[in-house]
This record gives structure tokens, C-alpha cells and sequence, in this order.
């Protein structure tokens, strides 16, 4: 659940109060939006996520309701997942994570894993705590595995986990010294087919086979206001090319524009880009 403020500037200069624009609340966090993006690109679509039993967490089931995707929830004791992302004029974001409702004990119950699985092809796996626990048991089953290791530094242990055992993996360069390095250390110890790091206006970067090439931006379809959820589109674009056989290029194109188009979109709006628009953009011309 997201407290979504526009602030004046980022980084926000120390002041006793600030007149803001109304503050909304929303569904929407990693999990839901790679679930909406690769839904409303025609993939069929399964959510599990822990949530609370309170006002947020109906919040989210609501979303799921209205948007027709399958959801299935595990309790969360420790209540529903927060953050308050702070939105500058130029439509970065400072996020600021609640992470006091997880617990040492959360898990998702590989017998509720186990069935969906059974009956899919691929998996993309939240950085949350209790979802590093399922990447056996979905490795068992034989499905292909997607992560998104987001402002990883490249060093952190907790991430590891996630970045070896994926197929897939997305991250970005903000918090890299050397983005290069940490991508083919990531090839080198896991397991993975593509990395792809998104770098924002600079576009992204595509290592596939020992080959490193540059994925270039695409113009958005409106002004940029906000950049909440960019990476999950570029994820789910990418997702949405990948699972139909494309091209890593194409893929990676496809990234882009859902990106893009993200950016377009204020947070508080959880509106997604179709796959008619999607492919419509795609015939257009590539950006040099």
C-alpha cells in the first residue's frame, strides 16, 4: 500500500510543514504491478501475496477484484506491506518502506506454491523476504524464474538468492559503480539468460550470451510526471516479449516502452499500457 505525496523538490529541504496536494493512498506496490502489466498484455495472470487483514489489505483485494486478476492471499500478521513515496516535479520518487509488519516466521506455504506452479510456465519473484524461501520449490517444479534485484549495490548478501537462481534478471543502475561488473558477476554465478539494467532517461543494458549492448529510450506518448512503476512495466514489456519467443532486443524494446509509458501515468493512477498500444508503439521508428 503506497502514500503517494508530490513534494515541490527532491531531495526535500528541511521545513517545519509544506503545502503538498491531496495525498492519496493506493494498491500498488512490486508484486501488483508486474501482475497488472503482464495481465493487461494478455499473459494469464496469478498473484500470491501476504497481506493483512485490515483496511489496506482490502484495499488490495479490491485492485485484484476490479482489475480480474486471481489473487490468492496468505495472512500477513504483522499487517498489510507500506510505504510513502515522495514525487518531485520532474517525476523521481524518494520511497519510504514500512519494515515493521514482516516477521522472521512469513512464508508462502509451498502447498499453496506448489499447484500454480504445476499449471505455469514462468514465475516472477518479488525482492521480499518470505518469497526467497519459495525460489526452491518453484525451481522444483520447473518453471522459469524472473526477479527484479531494483537499486541492488551489488554487494548486499540478501539480494544473492534472487540474482542466482533467476532466469530473468532486472535491476537497476542506480546504486552501481560499475554496472557492467556487477551483471557479469551475476552471469557468472547464477543461472541467468538475460540481465537487463535499467539506467532511466540513459535508457538500459541487455547482457545476453556474453554480449553487452545498449537498449535505447523510447519517447513517451505524453509529458513524464511521475516514475513509480517504470520498472515493473519495463519488467512486465519485457515478460510479455520473452514468453512469446521474441528477440532479447525486441524484449527489451517492448521493456521500454511500457517504461515509458509508465512515466506518463501519476501513481495515483494504477493505469497500465495495453497490448495494443504496446505493439502499436513497437511498429514505430527505434530511438538512436
Amino acid at each position: 500500500m503506497d502514500s503517494i505525496v508530490y513534494v515541490p523538490e527532491l531531495p526535500l529541504p528541511y521545513a517545519d510543514s509544506y503545502m503538498v496536494p491531496a495525498i492519496d493512498m493506493r494498491a500498488g506496490q512490486t508484486g501488483d504491478f508486474v501482475a497488472m502489466g503482464v495481465q493487461a498484455l494478455g499473459l494469464r495472470t496469478h498473484h500470491i501475496d501476504l497481506i493483512g487483514d485490515d483496511h489496506e489489505g482490502d484495499l488490495v483485494r479490491a485492485l485484484h477484484r476490479e482489475r480480474g486478476i486471481a489473487f490468492t492471499e496468505v495472512p500477513q500478521r504483522g499487517g498489510t506491506k507500506r510505504a510513502v513515496n515522495l514525487v518531485g516535479p520532474d517525476g523521481r520518487r524518494l520511497s519510504l518502506y514500512d519494515n515493521s509488519r514482516s516477521m522472521e516466521a512469513d512464508r508462502l506455504p509451498p502447498e499453496v506454491i506448489e499447484p500454480l506452479a504445476a499449471v505455469s510456465r514462468h514465475a516472477h519473484v518479488s525482492l521480499t523476504y518470505p518469497c526467497a524461501f519459495a525460489l526452491p520449490t518453484l525451481r522444483a517444479k520447473g518453471v522459469t524464474i524472473s526477479t527484479d534485484l531494483h537499486n541492488w549495490d551489488g554487494h548486499e548478501t540478501y539480494h544473492e538468492a534472487f540474482a542466482h537462481e533467476a532466469d530473468l534478471v532486472f535491476l537497476s543502475t542506480t546504486a552501481l559503480k560499475d554496472p557492467e561488473k556487477t551483471m557479469r558477476q551475476i552471469a557468472a554465478k547464477g543461472r541467468a539468460r538475460a540481465i537487463i539494467a535499467t539506467a532511466g532517461a540513459e535508457g538500459a543494458h541487455l547482457l545476453v550470451d556474453g554480449d553487452l549492448t545498449h537498449v535505447p529510450t523510447v519517447p513517451p506518448p505524453a509529458p513524464v510526471v511521475d516514475s513509480n512503476g517504470a520498472g515493473d512495466a519495463f519488467a512486465s514489456g519485457y515478460l510479455f516479449g520473452w514468453l512469446a519467443g521474441e528477440a532479447p532486443r525486441t524484449c527489451a524494446r517492448y521493456g521500454a516502452i511500457a517504461g515509458a509509458y509508465a512515466c506518463t501515468v501519476p501513481s495515483t493512477r494504477a493505469d497500465v499500457i495495453s497490448k495494443d498500444q504496446l505493439l502499436a508503439m513497437a511498429a514505430g521508428p527505434a530511438r538512436a
